[in-house]
């Protein structure tokens, strides 16, 4: 690997995502926002998602015109063959991180294998172990990127002082719809039902997954600041509860939106590591307006084949045109080809328009789509309220559980179909966001969605913070001296 050219004339950024589709994505809107205003930045990706990335997406060539960017890759110390599945390998993905791929970074970083003059770093918040706070061998200032939005992240920093008060753990089935109404910001709110899949630990204080996962969010606010891809419009109240925990938080996003504004025109960054299928734009340009449901469920989901049949018997018994991306590795066991049963084939060829991974940003913005059914990741959330279309929510992990409640009961964009996956449901649900409740729905999403667009133009709270972000990073790197590292 060739040695970065030292520049000086601007600051130096390093930023590291978590190697997951949506957290790549989203990062590198941030760095090509970066980029845009002369900060130089090293863009750290694991081997494997550098690999995919780059052959199902045009990162090379996009970034290319920044010539101070740079790519830089690390191994994350798993054979060749191992999936990488989020889904079902999150703790040998973290194991592997801790035994390797944290040493090999701190000695890069010693090292100044990705530069001598680093102005600051931007980890992910979720992989935010990677550096130790107070490690006197690396003075760098350290901002943790939160991919997630700001209420699934005030919900599990909340999550210990509902374990000390005994609201969790939840005791069975009888319990998920219990209000927990010590979660503050959040009072009559949030059910059991609605906190994060992990929070359904038997024996919470002992789970190794939910102490991993609250102890990175906890450990992201004692950094230099938090960066959050969210806007004040929308989740205020709640950032306010969070900066109680670290003053220091630029809520910068849509960041999509963010970086159409910057670039003075609407652009497609294709940050993918499935190859893209764009034959469905020309299946959408041929629909009425509004007529078609988008189904996406993102790219760590994975179902059982019933639940794939529940979903499309529901989508077919609609009525309504829909457009499905179905991902491969989405149905558990099954890579390839999936067999369409002979009572559905009819109603899909009629109606239907399936792909393995469709151009989202793209999808949602055409007249065609009326609504989207999703697992309500915070990408995807924001796609939908900057395009302006409802939600179905059908929520799989993480932060998704938060999102859906927050969705359907605080802004009023769409209904919450969690821990339910019928064709009668799934039938009912779409037929009134398309049709039965349609105007109240669609009145909503216009709101929100001039809401975002007016927080990411001049003057806006997002533009003018990160506006304060960039000038921060300048001071910062103003501040260094010529042997600092």
């Amino acid at each position: 690997m060739e040695e970065p050219q030292t520049q000086t004339s601007s600051p130096h950024v390093l930023l590291f995502p978590a190697p997951v589709q949506g957290h790549i994505n989203v990062t590198l809107k941030l760095a090509e926002l970066l980029s845009l205003s002369s900060i130089r930045v090293t863009f750290v990706t694991t081997e494997h998602s550098h690999r995919k990335l780059t052959l199902h997406s045009d990162v090379l060539r996009r970034f290319s015109r920044f010539p101070a960017f740079q790519f830089r890759t690390i191994s994350d110390g798993l054979p060749v063959s191992h999936p990488r599945t989020f889904s079902h390998h999150l703790p040998e993905i973290i194991n592997s991180f801790i035994s390797f791929t944290k040493p090999l970074f701190r000695d890069l970083l010693i090292s100044g294998h990705f530069g001598s003059d680093l102005t600051c770093l931007i980890l992910d918040g979720f992989f935010s172990f990677l550096v130790d706070i107070g490690d006197d061998s690396f003075k760098v200032p350290i901002f943790c990127f939160r991919t997630f939005g700001a209420c699934s992240s005030w919900a599990i920093l909340s999550v210990p002082n509902l374990i000390k008060q005994g609201q969790l753990p939840i005791k069975g089935e009888e319990e998920m719809d219990r209000i927990l109404d010590n979660v503050p910001g959040m009072e009559n709110l949030l059910r059991c039902r609605d906190l994060p899949g992990f929070c359904r630990a038997a024996d919470p204080n002992n789970d190794p997954i939910l102490q991993f996962i609250v102890s990175m969010f906890i450990r992201s606010t004692k950094f230099d600041a938090l960066i959050i891809n969210t806007f004040e419009d929308l989740e205020g109240p709640i950032l306010s509860n969070i900066r109680t925990l670290c003053p220091k938080i630029y809520s910068i996003g849509p960041l999509h939106a963010l970086l159409n504004t910057k670039l003075s025109h609407k652009t497609e960054s294709l940050n993918n590591l499935w190859e893209v299928d764009r034959s469905c734009l020309a299946w959408l340009d041929n629909q009425w307006p509004g007529s078609v449901i988008y189904v996406s469920f993102g790219s760590i989901t994975v179902m059982g084949n019933r639940e794939l049949m529940e979903f499309w018997h529901g989508l077919v018994n609609s009525g309504r045109n829909f457009l499905w991306a179905i991902r491969p590795e989405l149905v558990k066991g099954k890579n390839g080809e999936i067999e369409i049963p002979a009572e559905l084939e009819e109603g899909t060829k009629q109606r239907g328009c399936l792909v393995g991974w469709a151009p989202q940003e793209k999808v949602l913005s055409h007249e065609a789509v009326g609504a989207f059914l999703t697992h309500s990741g915070w990408n995807s959330t924001l796609e939908s309220i900057v395009a302006g279309k409802p939600m179905i929510c059908w929520s799989y992990a993480f932060d998704q559980q938060v999102n859906s409640r927050f969705l359907s009961n605080v802004w009023k964009l769409g209904l919450d179909m969690k821990d339910l996956c019928d064709r009668e449901t799934v039938a009912k649900m779409v037929n009134d966001v398309m049709v039965n409740r349609k105007e109240e729905f669609m009145r909503s999403a216009a709101e929100m969605a001039s809401l975002a667009s007016r927080s990411v133009n001049p003057g806006g709270s997002s533009y003018l913070n990160f506006d304060c972000l960039i000038e921060d990073i300048r001071i910062l790197s103003q501040q260094k001296t010529p042997n600092n590292n």
